[in-house]
């Protein structure tokens, strides 16, 4: 039967070829003498046995594409695009395959090029400086680049482990901030030296479960080259802060040394004393600010009591003590930490944080003390949290950028580090972590 005819014209005219197979043998037999009933239901039996063969031969093209589609959608729903159908010569099947070739065909197209776009993310994942960790809503890590590998887990594996298994390995101050969920730039130390690292945790949905995206990302090359135009940027101020001065100093005492030969003049003479005098109070006042930074002296240690220390900072600067304080006294210099603090607290302030909202908490443990300042002020952006520690970096349009970088320099000088992180909910927290004395 042709192949060109639909099916529907293929089982029809099988329909008919069985009637009159069925009917010319019903007749004969009445002819041959033979009882009319008999004979019909000799020739519907023979029609129905007849219908059903031709139909079947008729649907076996339909059959075999249908379970050759079927094995096919199998393979896709399996990832396998690699199969194609050979087209029956029905001409109505074979636009379904053909359909379904072309389908495969462009889905194979599709997951190279989808390949070909995670091999090239995953390049570039791969050699980014910054460290990457995906961890899934049970805390196993299902992703990382091989930065992560090398400062986590000494360059190990570490995809399928537990983050709390991988904390233990990793130094101490990134361990704690992972497992604290806390954003922000920190110090630490290793063989290599200290090192500002920057740390941000993300979170996002993805097929329907929470994955949690740790970042970081190492600042102390960035911070190194951004101290640099600092110092360039001083260098210009304390020039033309000395030009400023040093000019008009010179004039007036040009000026001056032409009025002594005039007795008349005294006045004119003293009001220019006078402004030499101011000019050189005011050189006075900002060589000094520089001076306390450049000539901080090393940090003379030695217990102190936590409730003196809070007491003597109070009636300077107001602020609420959270929690209560260690029964272990405290080891540093307390002139120098009681400086840090106020600054710290007077930096709340000008952030505009009200009184109530500055809390000191001070926490011991058998490593070290911490002494925590959190308000509720602006906060910082992510560009000037990763400036704030420069000397001479402020955003106050007076301010001189030392309060910080002089906390910084304090603590560093006692062989401690400094934390800054944006509070959720608005503000900052600054830590600031002081080791014990070093035990002979």
């Amino acid at each position: 039967m042709s192949k060109n005819f639909s099916l529907e014209g293929r089982i029809l005219a099988s329909t008919t070829v069985a009637l009159l197979i069925g009917t010319t043998l019903s007749w004969l037999l009445v002819s041959l003498g033979l009882h009319s009933m008999p004979s019909w239901a000799l020739g519907l039996i023979l029609g129905i046995f007849v219908n059903i063969t031709l139909i079947r031969w008729v649907l076996r093209p339909l059959t075999t594409t249908l379970n050759s589609l079927q094995g096919g959608l199998l393979n896709f729903r399996d990832g396998d695009f690699s199969i194609s159908l050979v087209p029956p010569r029905d001409t109505e099947l074979s636009q379904i395959t053909n359909l379904y070739n072309e389908i495969g065909e462009h889905l194979r197209r599709e997951r190279a090029h989808i390949y070909q776009r995670e091999l090239l993310l995953d390049t570039v994942i791969q050699s980014s400086p910054q460290a990457l960790i995906l961890v899934d809503q049970s805390d196993h890590i299902i992703y990382s680049n091989s930065s992560a590998k090398k400062l986590l887990n000494r360059g190990k594996p570490i995809q399928g482990l537990l983050l709390q298994q991988l904390l233990p390995n990793s130094p101490g101050e990134i361990a704690n901030a992972i497992e604290k969920w806390e954003n922000g730039l920190f110090n630490f130390t290793d063989s290599h030296g200290t090192h500002s690292m920057h740390i941000g945790n993300s979170t996002f949905v993805l097929n329907a479960h929470k994955h949690r995206l740790i970042v970081l990302r190492e600042m102390t090359k960035e911070l190194t080259r951004a101290e640099v135009e600092v110092w360039k940027k001083v260098i210009r101020l304390i020039s033309h802060e000395l030009n400023n001065s040093l000019a008009p100093i010179s004039s007036l005492a040009h000026s001056g040394k032409m009025l002594i030969a005039k007795p008349d003049k005294a006045t004119a003479l003293e009001k220019v004393f006078d402004i030499i005098a101011e000019r050189c109070k005011h050189l006075t006042e900002f060589t000094q600010g520089y001076a306390s930074f450049a000539k901080l002296p090393p940090p003379s240690c030695e217990q102190v009591n936590w409730r003196e220390l809070t007491e003597r900072i109070a009636p300077l600067q107001e602020f609420i003590l959270k929690g209560e304080l260690p029964e272990r006294p405290g080891y540093f210099d307390p002139v120098q930490i009681e400086q840090a603090l106020l600054n710290l607290i007077k930096n709340s302030r000008e952030a505009g944080s009200n009184s109530e909202d500055i809390e000191l908490s001070i926490r011991t443990d058998g490593l070290g003390q911490q002494l925590v300042i959190a308000d509720r002020g602006c906060g910082m952006s992510e560009k000037v949290l990763q400036q704030a520690l420069l000397p001479f970096f402020s955003t106050k349009e007076q301010g001189v950028g030392l309060g910080l970088a002089l906390c910084r320099e304090i603590v560093d000088a006692h062989g401690g580090r400094i934390q800054l992180m944006n509070r959720s909910g608005g503000g900052l927290q600054i830590s600031l972590w002081l080791p014990w004395k070093e035990q002979p």
